[in-house]
């Protein structure tokens, strides 16, 4: 039916409800006197009147029946009292006589007429109209609250989701046993295993966007024990802001295991050095970089330059800054770190006053087999754009560092550590304030193990693990940046700040969760072997070298490490020495790495200790 048509149809249907019940309250009332019928049909007419008015202002009429609620219930019974107690006022007025049974039968009569039709209707579409296809998935929903509900309501009224729900998990003991749209809360979390397994649940979603992060750690390490695939549901307000329930629920990712609630940011800390500056990053293209961009865009300098070397990747950022932050001055420059002239006129051009270098060669058995290049970008690249920022007198120096730093075993590493003592000697004697911030792995980054590992298990396995017992501290993109740039707030010169990474992670713990909430069972469904350990790397990282001990600083996740004592002289006089052997053979170049770091082991595969 158009809607012009059913608009008149609803309208003239609870007319009459309203109507109809006052002569089934007229009837139902003994004691009205039977006589005045013109005074009468004036009561009935001036209720029909009402009535309407408080319908059409309510606008009940445009309301679809399929989704009658508690709202709708209330406005229904709003206009009942409405159209009963104003006639019946009026008649006490003009006549003297109260007949306060006829209004509550009124009342009563067209709440239940305007109603009834509404609920039939709505128990029918809930139950009959919607064909769920055959074979469909079984689900368990964690959370029986609103955020559960609603997923559950959606999946039962929507055709095209090919889920059931079949039952609630809550922690709240008053709701276990209880019906919520009809399915049972079957037990809380600690029963999730055993829920699973009586009624073959397929899917697990996770329906409480409001918990914290290490409550959601804790949920997914009971559901990962099962066979079912896990999905969670995301931040409610974003969810209500863009699609349907059931459509923006996602897989659960590595970044729910580690369980670590959002980072506390120092906001006018960060904004007193970075607003109304120029601002420059390298390696911006970059997975660390391009963060870096979208999070210091927020705090408005007057100006950002993208500073990289591969020009799709700057214009991949700056097409996406330029949409996100369309008033913001930007600038694009492609350099190469490495190319001392070039990086020279970019600071006498622009004269950035905050400089953040994350522009490295970062793979460690490229960076094995490739060792010169390692030490021209990751040294030498650093060299230059530190010494322009001390030439052009820019205020702030923050170089993005590893934990593959400390006592290394890599190229990688060892020109990193590099990288540090080359700024911390030039902080000695600049007005820039140079500092280094040093952090493990993150995930999602190009090339780094998370991606490799869905990739693996798309393809069916197996899934490949160099050793064991190697362990990694990990850290989201977008929670490294931020407390790189909160870093940069406590810069008094020469520090390391090393962030708190949390707890480590075995990487063969990493690749079962992984295979387990992608929905298989690891060396069942998807094998996962052993490579062995490459060239370069170590069982485990560490973040503190010996000389550097630690002391906190007004965040609670950034630490610092004592700035070392190193003799600049000494030290330009090595880092010549390297530029000579460039071109030999790489034990040689290996050798000048050994007597510039000390502690750096040229063992290739080792494990540290």
């Amino acid at each position: 039916m158009r809607a012009h048509y059913r608009t008149k149809v609803i309208v003239a249907g609870d007319l009459a409800a309203v109507l109809a019940s006052f002569a089934i309250a007229f009837a139902l009332e003994p004691s009205v006197p039977q006589g005045g019928a013109v005074a009468w049909l004036a009561y009935g007419a001036l209720a029909a009147v009402v009535g309407f008015w408080r319908l059409h202002r309510l606008r009940l009429h445009r309301r679809i029946w399929q989704y009658t609620g508690i709202s709708d219930m209330l406005c229904l019974l709003q206009v009942s009292l409405i159209s009963a107690v104003v006639p019946f006022a009026a008649w006490w007025v003009m006549q003297g006589e109260a007949h306060p049974l006829l209004m509550l039968h009124h009342a009563a009569g067209t709440f239940l007429l305007l109603t009834a039709p509404r609920l039939a209707w709505r128990i029918f579409c809930d139950k009959y109209s919607v064909s769920k296809p055959a074979g469909g998935r079984r689900a368990l929903i964690i959370g029986a609250g609103s955020c559960g509900t609603m997923i559950a309501k959606e999946m039962m009224q929507n055709d095209g989701v090919s889920v059931t729900p079949v039952g609630f998990i809550d922690d709240d003991p008053y709701k276990h046993q209880m019906d919520v749209l009809g399915l049972q809360v079957l037990g809380n979390r600690h029963e999730i295993a055993c829920v699973v397994e009586s009624h073959h649940i397929d899917e697990i979603i996770i329906a409480m966007p409001s918990v914290s992060k290490t409550q959601i750690s804790e949920l997914v390490n009971l559901c990962k024990t099962t066979k079912a695939k896990l999905k969670i549901v995301p931040d409610l307000q974003d969810m209500i802001d863009n699609r349907g329930a059931a459509g923006r629920m996602r897989d659960v990712s590595v970044e729910d295991l580690l369980g670590r609630d959002p980072i506390r940011t120092d906001l006018e800390h960060i904004a007193g050095y970075v607003q109304e500056k120029v601002v420059l990053v390298t390696g911006a293209g970059g997975s660390i970089g391009s963060e870096l961009c979208r999070q210091i865009a927020p705090f408005a300098p007057s100006k950002l330059l993208l500073l990289g070397h591969g020009e799709n990747s700057i214009y991949t950022i700056e097409m996406e800054m330029r949409g996100m932050f369309p008033h913001l001055p930007i600038e694009t420059v492609i350099a190469d770190v490495q190319d001392r002239t070039r990086i020279d006129s970019v600071f006498a051009k622009f004269k950035p006053q905050v400089v953040f270098h994350a522009a490295a060669h970062k793979h460690v058995p490229l960076m094995e087999r490739n060792p010169a290049e390692a030490i021209k970008n990751n040294v030498f690249g650093t060299k230059n754009v530190a010494e322009c920022a001390d030439a052009y007198g820019a205020e702030r120096f923050v170089l993005i560092s590893t934990d593959k730093a400390v006592n290394p075993t890599s190229v990688m590493g060892t020109t990193k550590r590099i990288a540090e003592m080359f700024i911390q000697s030039l902080d000695m004697h600049s007005n820039t304030k140079f500092v280094a911030v040093r952090f493990g792995n993150v995930l999602g980054s190009r090339g780094s193990v998370i991606p490799r590992f869905k990739e693996q298990i798309v393809k069916g396995g197996p899934v490949t693990v160099t050793h064991p017992e190697m362990v990694r501290y990990f850290m989201t993109i977008p929670e490294a940046v931020q407390l790189v740039i909160q870093a940069g707030s406590f810069a008094q010169g020469g520090e390391v700040f090393i962030l708190d990474m949390g707890k480590p992670v075995k990487i063969y713990d990493l690749a079962v969760d992984l295979i387990r909430l992608s929905g298989y069972e690891p060396h069942v469904d998807i094998d996962i072997t052993f490579s062995g350990m490459r060239e370069g790397e170590k069982l485990y990282e560490e973040l503190l070298t010996n000389e550097e001990g630690l002391s906190s600083t007004k965040h609670n996740r950034i630490f610092i490490g004592r700035p070392a004592q190193l003799n600049r002289k000494e030290l330009d006089f090595e880092i010549r020495k390297m530029e000579k052997v460039l071109g030999q053979h790489p034990d040689d170049i290996r050798a000048v790495l050994q007597h510039l770091v000390p502690t750096y082991r040229n063992g290739g595969a080792t494990a540290a200790g």
